[in-house]
């Protein structure tokens, strides 16, 4: 045990007589008179309190700043005043000897140890290696290791074969920028950090292995959330040939469920098979396609009766209602809500409520009076319901019934089951959409992914008619994960890129390796990447992806721990032939 004989949360009322050595860091001091101290010392495992009874020992302290390192030597005695609180909360050590292994030269502390989670997120990131003293911090990177234990061992007790692709790539299409790396020996040629080991993968399968998986890290270069990390994060990455979606939903099935509730802050856990529900229908049920089943609300549509009222904003619509009967709050507390539904969805909602009698009272209620009966009916509406409604572009109104029916169910009584983790799969997403941006017609989700019906579909229908062997993982209302069946077909890659209008060539150019490797012959496969950020996060009950990184970046993807991002030496950039160009009025 290196310079100790035990931790810090290991000695108990069998160990009093005992000669011992203790190291650890110098918590707190509590001094009652010039020669009887108590001092919290605190190790990676926990504490124990040591009792100073001379003079002489408390003189060892003199000078000596709180999370200075200490090594005490001493004596373990049953201690008067227990407390069931610690682990080590019957004993004390008095101490023979203490010495000062490592010495904190500041009086004061950017935070309490124990309370730095109250403290400014940048101060502890700045600080972090103190941030990851206090318990509570340590706790969450521990149980961390302890669910990518498990999920490793779970993958190897079904056969995958874990393999380590490689960090230093080429670029590619993956959905977000890429983290550019100059090539040294290579001028004006860079590499790439992997967003995720998308070909790799696919190429293990054409190389012939069966069942791979790897803990792996990916680089993207996209804003913070409050559920997804800067720069990067890890993913429990798996590929599997000669396998079809069924398959990769049976191997998710058996592994996470257990983790889940074993791990938990909730102890139950969505069975086998999970639900699966088609992307259109989650938008048009949900407003989502993250739907977060705890909550048993649906979306509702009233497009066509409600479109005959006066009020304005419906006129020409698409019109959505909520219905729930448990939501009793007051008018200034509904107002306050529908706010909240207008900042996170850029749309406005609505509402009225069913009074005792069966009257339609409060909100836009005015203007459904003429058509009560058509409405009873379409909702099925009786006294006490409460109808949150919201209009605009179909994919507006969805958005906004979305987070109304989010907000809804955790207000309404007997509508939110929290305390559980519920899963579900998005599947049947479109190939392809329009992009916003480009007016153009686009992959939708995943580039690699086998559109369903072939080579066929790709000739015969309408792209925005058809659908993809694309699937999510959605857990509580946060994606989990996006996986695939592979297009593993070179012919039919090449029809399907070109509808996007990338020929042959280049496609080649852009995918060189993969594309020939399934000119070889390729199995079909199929594989998903939940993210492990996510899934402690969680598991963890926190609201930020931050707690339970070691060392996370800040919303601006800077460690400022580290001081990165920093600027470089000239000869640095000279050696890989960069010049920095930058507009001053930027």
């Amino acid at each position: 045990m290196q310079s100790r004989t035990h931790t810090c949360d290991e000695l108990r009322l069998s160990d009093c007589g005992k000669n011992v050595t203790l190291v650890g860091w110098y918590e707190n001091i509590r001094r009652v008179s010039k020669n009887l101290c108590f001092l919290v010392l605190r190790d990676f495992y926990g504490v124990t309190q040591v009792v100073l009874e001379t003079e002489e020992m408390i003189q060892c302290l003199d000078g000596v700043n709180n999370e200075s390192t200490l090594q005490i030597e001493g004596v373990v005695r049953e201690r008067s005043s227990k407390t069931d609180q610690l682990a080590t909360g019957d004993i004390e050590v008095v101490p023979s000897h203490i010495e000062v292994l490592g010495k904190c030269i500041y009086n004061s502390l950017p935070f309490e140890i124990r309370q730095s989670k109250n403290a400014d997120e940048n101060v502890r990131l700045k600080y972090r290696y103190l941030d990851l003293r206090n318990p509570a911090v340590k706790d969450r990177i521990l149980m961390r290791s302890r669910i990518v234990t498990e999920l490793r061992q779970r993958m190897n007790d079904l056969d995958f074969v874990e393999v380590t692709t490689p960090i230093l790539t080429c670029s590619s299409p993956e959905g977000a920028r890429d983290y550019l790396v100059p090539a040294r020996n290579h001028p004006g040629k860079f590499y790439a950090l992997p967003q995720a080991p998308q070909q790799f993968k696919q190429i293990l399968m054409a190389s012939g292995f069966d069942r791979y998986f790897q803990i792996a890290p990916c680089f993207r270069d996209e804003d913070a959330r409050a559920d997804r990390s800067p720069g990067e994060f890890y993913q429990l990455d798996m590929e599997m040939a000669f396998a079809s979606q069924e398959d990769v939903f049976e191997i998710i099935e058996k592994v996470l469920p257990p983790v889940f509730e074993k791990y938990g802050v909730f102890n139950r856990a969505s069975a086998a098979p999970f639900t699966r529900i088609p992307y259109l229908e989650s938008l048009a049920k949900y407003g989502t396609d993250k739907p977060d089943l705890r909550i048993d609300l649906i979306i509702n549509d009233v497009t066509d009766c409600f479109a005959k009222c006066a009020f304005e904003p419906f006129h020409g619509s698409v019109i959505k209602a909520v219905v729930t009967d448990g939501y009793t709050e007051t008018r200034k507390e509904t107002d306050k809500m529908c706010a909240d539904v207008e900042t996170e969805s850029g749309s406005k909602a609505y509402w009225f409520k069913v009074d005792e009698n069966g009257n339609y009272v409060g909100g836009i209620s005015k203007f459904l009076v003429d058509f009560k009966e058509e409405v009873d009916s379409l909702l099925g509406l009786k006294p006490g319901d409460f109808v949150g409604v919201t209009a605009g572009t179909r994919g507006a109104a969805q958005k906004s019934a979305g987070v109304l029916r989010r907000m809804l169910g955790m207000k309404s009584a007997g509508h939110y089951d929290k305390d559980c983790y519920e899963f579900c799969w998005i599947v049947d997403f479109p190939m392809y959409e329009i992009g916003e941006e480009s007016g153009a017609l686009e992959f939708c989700h995943n580039p690699f992914s086998m559109p369903q019906g072939g080579m066929k579909a790709l000739e015969s229908m309408n792209p925005l008619d058809i659908l993809a062997y694309q699937y999510d993982l959605v857990c509580n209302g946060v994606e989990l994960s996006s996986g695939a069946v592979r297009n593993h077909d070179p012919e039919i890659m090449v029809k399907a890129f070109d509808l996007v209008g990338l020929g042959e060539d280049d496609v080649k150019a852009k995918f060189p390796a993969m594309y020939n490797a399934f000119c070889y012959g390729a199995p079909p496969h199929a594989g998903i990447a939940p993210g492990v950020d996510r899934m402690v996060m969680l598991l963890a009950g926190e609201e930020s992806i931050r707690e339970i990184i070691p060392f996370p970046m800040n919303k601006q993807a800077q460690d400022i721990m580290m001081g990165a991002p920093a600027a470089v030496e000239p000869k640095q950039l000279d050696d890989v032939h960069i010049k920095i160009n930058i507009d001053s009025k930027q």
